[in-house]
């Protein structure tokens, strides 16, 4: 009995005391659930690319350096008010410094891999370019240092092979340099199909030669020294060739136009065309970006947010009233269903239809009148900016006669007199950036650098407004615009295959894509037709009663 009930008093705790740790683990797993959901809300590793038409959020926060959705687009890394101040303010956010501590965790062995990809084929290429050259030189020196008592004198024939082969490499090592020796331009997915057969076809024919070299001449030892400089004659002619043939396939293939390319922008719809040759995919994506780069306008997320702020204003100016109660509405509801005719359902209908087309109606009607109240703004804006420029100008030009009156301890500097002068310009530049929603593109120092350009060039007010006047190509502006960006391949086709009529492919970025179409040239028929000289002559006939 004793055992009976000790047993029964240890099973009954043993129960009582896995049942409160059962429910420790369930409140542990809970607390623990809620601190990962939120250690995930505050911090992402690998955000999801955005839409290219909404602004860049994750789970409620906006991403470090990006403008909120609400708020007006700001420049990043500098003070709101430089119109006012001019000054500089920088500085980073909390949440900025924790996703770059978290992401950089992982940065060093992606760096180290990138770069690793990245000169594998250079040293590759090295390695290959060092074995052709060193080939011709190898066949020569061998039976001079393994049988060099048996060889056969070298005579005039021979000594003009040796001039005739020196002359050949320094020109293949020059053109080497010249096709394969060059700065990468971009980092492409795949291997080129083209430079992937001449390197194979390179090995191949230096291996077969070095067979054939290894069997009839090491083997038997030739004493003819003269066919052995023959046979890396005719090696460095074989590598000239492959050589040739490189630059027709890299070079000159491309050059004539096949195709039309339409290159679309995915949030803005600017649209550009090109003409392309015979081009994988991926090196016409990468012509593409060339393009893109040199002739796209810088893209501006903040044009896009004011439609945005239009729609989100214009539902905002919607109000519903609910004047008796929620019961007095239902009663007066039921009392209206009860008393409508048979006809009801349509006249409800036809009613609905009057309210959308005049919904429809007023909202054309504001959109029309905000743009030209946004047109007006902006000529008054550019009309202010064009006087405020023009007056500092004028202003330089003064101080300019008087430092030639002046002495030479006295001559102020043109960035002295740049900054000198734009604080009376900078007020109207922001206003205007701003009403053009071009503010981030330039910042404070950009301006006074080209204002120091202009002045040290001698240049008119009107050629320093042209830059701010109209958004110019991504090159125009700083490498923090563009230089971070990395695109990606989006193609249903293999990237090494040729592009073909009617194909397209995708290239993202993580603000927008663009969407690229092929058309191919159509084969132009031009016929001639002869024309006659003598159909071309007349003959007049004067009568006597007519006055010459």
């Amino acid at each position: 009995m004793d055992t009976e009930s000790t047993h029964s008093g240890y099973s009954s705790r043993s129960g009582r005391s896995n049942r409160h740790g059962e429910r420790g683990r369930e409140r542990h797993k809970a607390s623990g659930s809620k601190d990962s959901s939120r250690s995930e809300k505050s911090v992402i590793l690998n955000p999801p690319e955005t839409s290219s038409q909404d602004s860049p959020v994750r789970n409620g926060e906006p991403l470090p350096g990006e403008p909120s959705p609400g708020a007006e687009p700001a420049d990043d890394g500098q003070d709101d008010n430089w119109g006012e101040t001019t000054t500089a303010v920088t500085g980073t956010s909390e949440l900025s410094i924790s996703q770059e501590e978290v992401v950089g965790l992982g940065k060093g062995i992606e760096d180290r891999t990138r770069g690793f990809r990245r000169y594998l084929p250079l040293a590759a290429g090295l390695c290959g370019g060092l074995l052709v050259l060193a080939t011709p030189l190898v066949f020569l020196l061998l039976p001079v240092i393994m049988w060099p008592e048996r060889l056969q004198a070298c005579g005039a024939a021979c000594e003009g092979l040796f001039l005739s082969l020196s002359f050949k490499l320094l020109m293949l090592l020059a053109a080497i340099w010249a096709l394969f020796l060059r700065p990468a331009r971009a980092s492409l997915p795949r291997v080129c199909a083209c430079r992937a057969f001449l390197a194979t076809l390179t090995l191949l024919l230096t291996m077969s030669y070095w067979l054939f070299y290894g069997v009839r001449i090491l083997d038997a030892q030739d004493e003819d020294y003269h066919g052995v400089v023959q046979f890396a004659v005719s090696l460095v002619d074989s590598q000239l060739f492959v050589h040739y043939l490189a630059v027709v396939l890299l070079e000159l293939r491309h050059l004539r136009p096949c195709y039309s390319v339409c290159v679309i922008r995915s949030t803005d719809g600017e649209t550009r065309h090109y003409n392309m040759g015979q081009l994988s995919i991926q090196n016409a994506a990468l012509a593409v970006l060339e393009y893109y780069y040199r002739d796209f306008p810088l893209h501006n997320p903040a044009l896009l947010s004011a439609s945005k702020h239009r729609a989100a204003k214009r539902l905002a100016g919607f109000k519903v009233y609910n004047v008796d109660g929620p019961a007095a509405a239902a009663a007066a509801a039921a009392a209206a269903a009860a008393a409508q005719p048979a006809n009801g359902n349509q006249s409800q209908a036809t009613m609905a239809a009057a309210a959308k087309r005049k919904d429809a109606q007023s909202a054309h009607n504001e959109l029309y009148y905000e743009e030209a109240d946004y047109e007006r703004r902006v000529r008054k804006r550019k009309a202010r900016l064009a006087v405020a420029v023009e007056e500092a100008f004028t202003h330089v030009r003064r101080m300019k006669k008087e430092d030639e009156r002046a002495a030479p301890s006295d001559i102020m500097d043109v960035r002295e007199a740049a900054l000198a002068v734009f604080p009376s310009m900078a007020r109207a530049l922001q206003k205007y950036l701003r009403t053009t929603r071009r503010q981030q593109c330039h910042s404070m120092e950009s301006i006074q650098k080209h204002l120091a350009f202009c002045l040290i060039n001698n240049m008119s007010p009107k050629a320093f407004l042209e830059t701010y006047l109209s958004p110019g190509p991504t090159l125009r502006y700083g490498p923090e615009r563009w230089l971070a960006d990395q695109w990606t391949l989006v193609s249903e086709a293999s990237v090494t295959s040729g592009v073909k009529d009617g194909g397209d492919f995708v290239l993202r970025c993580l603000d927008f894509n663009l969407a690229v179409s092929v058309k191919s040239i159509p084969y132009i028929r031009v016929s001639e037709e002869y024309v006659d000289p003598k159909s071309h002559k007349f003959v007049l006939l004067l009568q006597s009663e007519t006055s010459v």
